[in-house]
């Protein structure tokens, strides 16, 4: 009975975050449809939670058919660590997210500090890092007496202008075999990156909540896990809703509904050398549809056991990266 309410309790958090967050649009960070397995871009507590080293690297294009069109390319690698005996997780993330004039750069080092609760662990995490802004313009001037070339104003930069800021994030991740909640913010300082000229860039912070269950169907070849991710910048919000069918623990297929965006589809698998791949297909739902042949993303990722208690790792799920 005991280990039934507890069921009961971890289901009603899942909900619970499905439900707060009705009526949403989109925000500034780079989104990934691949969320549910992409932990890192946004929670420094994930670090360590597996108790292995994980490394893994997604690409997306977004809006695809629009000149100038999104593209990012994530990298994260975490792994569980013990100095002096303190149960810990290290990680690093790089992301480069491009948008038609802007490019963005982006490094953080994680770290979590990691206590056993319950059937589970928590990680409670801080990032720190660097963002670096850079406009590359390409001006057309109409040709008359009226316009001026780039060199005769100085209010529009020539050539290539950057800046760079200090970033933070922080963030608590809690998991067990089945479950998985977390919660998290980046950019808490609100850094602003100077252009010079007079010419800044505001980042504002961002909030994520994520959560997922694992159900054992009763044909026990079967797995099936819904799972939500909510952000937002204060200004605006943005919700996936995300279920996922796994087979055999190595094929697995899903759908997300990212309110007033996108329906996705998404399939991937998992090898027995530690490598896993997926892909996924975002179908737009906006207006944007019209004029978009879609969104791309690509997942690539490997994990390799470096030690500790077996026994406690015979069960992994690809949901976690």
């Amino acid at each position: 009975m005991k280990r039934y309410r507890y069921n009961i309790l971890r289901l009603l958090l899942v909900f619970a975050g499905m439900l707060i967050s009705m009526g949403i649009q989109a925000q500034q960070d780079p989104q990934f449809s691949m969320n549910m397995y992409n932990h890192m871009a946004v929670n420094p507590g994930y670090a360590g939670s597996q108790g292995m080293m994980e490394a893994a690297v997604l690409n997306r294009q977004q809006w695809m058919g629009f000149e100038g069109n999104p593209k990012t390319t994530f990298f994260s690698a975490h792994t569980p660590v013990k100095p002096f005996g303190i149960k810990s997780g290290v990680g690093l993330t790089f992301m480069d997210d491009k948008l038609g004039f802007e490019d963005n750069l982006s490094i953080n080092l994680n770290y979590a500090y990691r206590m056993d609760i319950g059937n589970g662990s928590l990680g409670i995490g801080v990032g720190i890092g660097l963002l670096s802004k850079t406009l590359k313009g390409e001006w057309s001037i109409p040709d008359s007496d009226f316009h001026f070339s780039v060199g005769q104003d100085p209010a529009i930069p020539g050539g290539e202008e950057s800046g760079m800021a200090f970033d933070m994030g922080f963030g608590a991740f809690y998991n067990t075999d089945d479950f998985y909640v977390g919660l998290a913010s980046s950019h808490i300082l609100e850094p602003t990156v100077d252009y010079g000229l007079s010419a800044k860039t505001d980042i504002s912070r961002h909030y994520f909540l994520t959560s997922g269950y694992n159900f054992q169907l009763s044909n026990p070849i079967y797995e099936i896990q819904p799972s939500v991710f909510v952000k937002s910048d204060g200004a605006s919000f943005q919700l996936d809703v995300n279920a996922i069918l796994i087979y055999n623990k190595k094929f697995w297929g899903g759908v997300s509904y990212r309110l007033g965006d996108a329906v996705v589809f998404m399939a991937g698998m998992e090898m027995a050398n530690g490598m896993r791949a997926g892909i996924a297909y975002d179908f737009t739902t906006s207006a944007i549809a019209a004029y978009s042949n879609g969104t791309v993303e690509f997942m690539l990722s490997y994990s390799l056991e470096i030690g500790g208690d077996k026994a406690s790792q015979k069960y992994r799920s690809v949901r976690f990266l």
